[in-house]
Parts: C-alpha cells; sequence; structure tokens
C-alpha cells in the first residue's frame, strides 16, 4: 500500500472516529436530558402521592367525623319511632303507624350506611382492629339464624340455616365473620321474591373453609358482577328500584375478607340465583405466623 494509500485511509479513520465522537456527545445529551426529566417526573410523581395521600386522609377523617356526628341523632330517631309504635305516648291510627314505620326503616336505612361508612374509614385508615377468638361455625350461624328469622317475611321465600359439622371451628373475629354474612343474607332475601335463601358451611380442604349464602333470586349478569362490589354500584332492574340499597354492604365485604385472611367469591346466573362465600382460613393468618 502505498503512501497516499495510507493517508487517505488514516484520513477517513480520523473522520469516522470524529464523527463517533460526535454521535456520543448528542447521544450523551439525550441521556443526560432524559435523566433531567425521569428526576422531574420522579418529583411530580412524589407530588402527586404527597397530595393523594393528604386527600385520602381528608376523605377517611371526614368519613369518619361525619359518620359519628350521624349516629347519635340516628339512634334517637329509631328508639322515638320504637316508642310510638309500641303506642308508649297512646294509640295511633293505621295511618299515624304507617308513616312512622317508613320513617323508622329509613333511618334504619340511613344508620346502616352510616355504619358501613364508618368501616370502610377504619379499615381505609387501617384502624380496624380484630378480635381473634376460637369459635365453632355452628355459633355465628345460631346468631343470624335468630337475627334474621324474625325479619324474612316474605311467606314465599323460605330462609334455612343448615346445621354445619361440629368440626368446624375457626380463630377468626366472629363478629366481623358474621358482619360480612349478614350483608350477604340481607341482600338475598332483597332480591329473592321466591324460593329460598339458605346459609351453609363446606370444608374446602383441610386449612380453609367457605361459607355460603345461596339465593334463588334474579341472579347477577356477567358483566355486573365486578360492578357490584364497588362502592355506590347499583344494578338496574325492577327488583332493584324497588328495594334499593346503600350500595356499600357489598364492597365492605369485599374489603373486610381480606382483613380475615380470606376472600369474597361470587357464583351467580340471571334468573338463577347466586351464591356468595366468604372464604376462610381456618386459623387466621397471624395466628399461624405465631
Amino acid at each position: 500500500m502505498s503512501a497516499a494509500d495510507l493517508e487517505t485511509e488514516a484520513h477517513e479513520l480520523r473522520a469516522r472516529l470524529r464523527a463517533r465522537d460526535a454521535e456520543m456527545e448528542r447521544l450523551s445529551q439525550e441521556l443526560a436530558e432524559t435523566n433531567r426529566g425521569v428526576v422531574a417526573l420522579y418529583a411530580e410523581l412524589d407530588d402527586r402521592a404527597l397530595t393523594l395521600g393528604q386527600l385520602s386522609e381528608a376523605k377517611t377523617r371526614f368519613l369518619s367525623d361525619m359518620s359519628h356526628e350521624l349516629r347519635a341523632p340516628l339512634a334517637s330517631v329509631i328508639n322515638l319511632t320504637r316508642l310510638l309504635l309500641a303506642r308508649s305516648d297512646g294509640p295511633l291510627t293505621a295511618e299515624q303507624e304507617y308513616q312512622v314505620t317508613l320513617i323508622q326503616r329509613s333511618a334504619e336505612s340511613l344508620a346502616e350506611m352510616v355504619n358501613d361508612l364508618l368501616d370502610i374509614a377504619k379499615i381505609e385508615a387501617r384502624k380496624i382492629e380484630l378480635r381473634l377468638e376460637r369459635v365453632p361455625v355452628s355459633e355465628i350461624f345460631a346468631g343470624l339464624r335468630g337475627l334474621f328469622r324474625p325479619l324474612a317475611t316474605n311467606e314465599r321465600v323460605e330462609f334455612l340455616v343448615e346445621d354445619p359439622p361440629e368440626s368446624l371451628v375457626l380463630v377468626t373475629d366472629a363478629q366481623r365473620v358474621a358482619q360480612v354474612l349478614r350483608n350477604f343474607i340481607s341482600n338475598a332475601l332483597k332480591f329473592t321474591d321466591a324460593g329460598e335463601v339458605r346459609v351453609s358451611a363446606r370444608a374446602l380442604d383441610d386449612e380453609r373453609v367457605s361459607l355460603d349464602v345461596t339465593d334463588t333470586g334474579i341472579g347477577i349478569a356477567p358483566e355486573d358482577q365486578r360492578r357490584i362490589f364497588e362502592d355506590y354500584a347499583q344494578v338496574d332492574g325492577p327488583i332493584q328500584k324497588r328495594v334499593r340499597g346503600t350500595g356499600l354492604g357489598l364492597p365492605l365485604t369485599r374489603k373486610l375478607a381480606p382483613l380475615l385472611g380470606g376472600e369474597v367469591t361470587l357464583e351467580s346466573r340471571v334468573g338463577e340465583g347466586s351464591r356468595f362465600s366468604l372464604v376462610l382460613p381456618r386459623v387466621h393468618p397471624s395466628e399461624q405466623a405465631a
């Protein structure tokens, strides 16, 4: 290779090196700009997370304060209506009894919503304290049987609570378990015109138990089965328009279940009925760890 050829090749090599250095400089500048953008984005996300946290805390505090403030006057209204219906201050006409009954039902419905709001606020603030104890499922079912039998007034709907096996014993918060099941039963009774509402229990395996509330009601369409667990969600329909609830009961059950170490499941077909289940460990996870 001649000296001229070597000089030409060296010149081309230097040109390629300069081009590479320029490209590296450009990439370095782009990387620096990207890094600055990422840092700015993280700062903005931190600010938004702080703002959202403050808003969530404010919402939780508002719900808690509002719930506490409403409970006392609502309790007073409910107690006064009970006194009136008991004729403590004298007889009532049929129309007066009807009107007082409407007031009582409205107040009880509002009280139920207030209690649900308070529980949701406690869950979101992580202030729910569980009282774990060893409790037979039969004991929980006995309480539900006594509570709902007087309320199951539709003669076309039979309310049944099966006797669970004596071996089904849980280490859990019995009050919260009953709260979830009460919501299931109340929902089933509202949306079942004929047939039955049945409460039962079954062992899924050596570690898990399923507490089921099965009804022969209107059922829930697949596209609505996720939505009914959202806060304030309502599914349109003829029965729903007649017995509209607060829209908080089922969302509350979905929030309570993980605290109990379990989950809520739903099986339903339109026109055939539904089965809501609370699947629980036999022993609460915190006790297992101990």
